[in-house]
């Protein structure tokens, strides 16, 4: 088959979204199918993949869902996709995020172009309030909307968010975790940190959702129990970003705080392998918890915000702990009980890892690549 993956983000800027197509790419490619990336991507970054077409450098941040968006609104991508859409004629065209402006609308408004092509939207996002743009432009969405022959959400919470706005029929196909890579036996913690000290490790942007502010007074908590715990925070954020952490860190005499920023892609796995509990106090807006897959991957038990994102991925008490989102007291609580107990660490990593096998992006490549085949068979009836 040869297919589109539309990516709605700037494509060489890290998100759940961008990986997702990353390996979706990957996978495809490696059972012989024809891929090309249609995405923006920043001006500064340089060379990108030889399958990724680019329409435009040109992005602007938008706040959006409690984080920014990395978008393009040149008005350039609407002639550009224009031409990509005729001269490729795919048999798939997949967009991410459809209803994003403006590439992922650009395309929708020129699948006629490509007519026997099936049209697939693949929705991520999720929020626990009304969307504006859907609330105030839903007759508009509604036009680009129909022109999906299929439509997928990566859990339930983000179809039972959707169905509000756009009612239809949804397919259920999770995100992946690359088990290779995060699972490997053979990786070895970082000598850094592997000094006898409990690792709590924090993994993404320090955004109000994220609820960063909420582990790092729960730290305050932890020390007090477990002196020999150490918070390790990585992520792609800047200077700017953490600074006002790093400021009540001091303040607070809060030791064994460690801003690693941004690390790179083999590097990841050797901070899951390194720490002891991986926490993931997010305070909403998730709609599923690819990082929680990599802890479990990794083998880690794990301390998560008890929101609808996550809960469709880690059971209370089997892979790890579910507390309420802002209750540093209870996050606390949680950290410190399974800093102080090794056995039930090892069971929660072990079940964790039976569960990320479920995950795995062969099968869910799979599981797309089948609703591809059936969607192509319907449309030729």
């Amino acid at each position: 088959m040869k297919i589109a993956l539309v990516s709605p983000y700037d494509y060489p800027y890290p998100g759940g979204v961008v990986k997702h197509i990353f390996y979706l790419d990957r996978e495809f490619r490696r059972l012989g199918h024809d891929v090309r990336i249609i995405a923006a991507c920043s001006e500064d970054v340089g060379d990108v993949p030889p399958q990724v077409i680019k329409v435009s450098g040109s992005i602007v941040h938008i706040p959006a869902a409690g984080s920014v968006a990395r978008i393009t609104l040149s008005p350039l991508v609407y002639r550009r996709v224009k031409k990509i859409l005729k001269r490729e004629q795919f048999d798939v065209i997949h967009l991410h995020e459809p209803m994003t402006p403006a590439l992922p609308l650009a395309v929708l408004r020129h699948t006629p172009l490509s007519p026997q092509s099936v049209v697939v939207g693949t929705f991520h996002a999720y929020r626990e309030s009304n969307h504006p743009g859907y609330e105030y432009a839903k007759p508009i969405f509604e036009r680009f909307f129909s022109r999906l022959d299929g439509r997928i959400a990566v859990s339930e919470a983000v179809r039972d968010y959707l169905v509000g706005y756009f009612p239809g029929d949804y397919r259920i196909i999770p995100n992946g975790i690359d088990l290779e890579r995060f699972g490997d036996p053979a990786l070895r913690p970082l000598e850094q940190f592997d000094d006898g000290k409990l690792n709590i490790l924090f993994v993404g942007r320090l955004e109000k959702r994220k609820g960063f502010k909420y582990l790092l007074r729960a730290f305050a908590q932890v020390k007090q129990a477990v002196p020999e715990a150490r918070l390790m925070v990585v992520g792609a954020y800047d200077k700017e970003d953490k600074e006002p952490f790093v400021f009540y860190a001091r303040e607070n005499r809060l030791r064994d705080v460690r801003f690693i920023g941004q690390v790179s892609e083999d590097d990841l796995p050797r901070y899951y392998r390194t720490c002891h509990v991986f926490c993931a106090p997010s305070t909403g807006f998730e709609s599923f918890g690819i990082i929680l897959l990599e802890a479990m991957a990794a083998g880690k038990p794990i301390v998560a915000s008890n929101i609808d994102g996550y809960r469709g991925v880690l059971e209370d008490g089997g892979e790890g702990l579910l507390v309420q989102p802002e209750d540093e007291r209870r996050l606390a609580e949680a950290l410190i009980h399974l800093l102080k107990d090794p056995a039930l660490r090892e069971k929660m990593g072990r079940q964790g890892q039976a569960t990320a096998t479920d995950y795995a992006w062969h099968k869910v490549a799979q599981q797309i690549l089948d609703y591809y085949r059936e969607l192509l068979e319907r449309k030729r009836h």
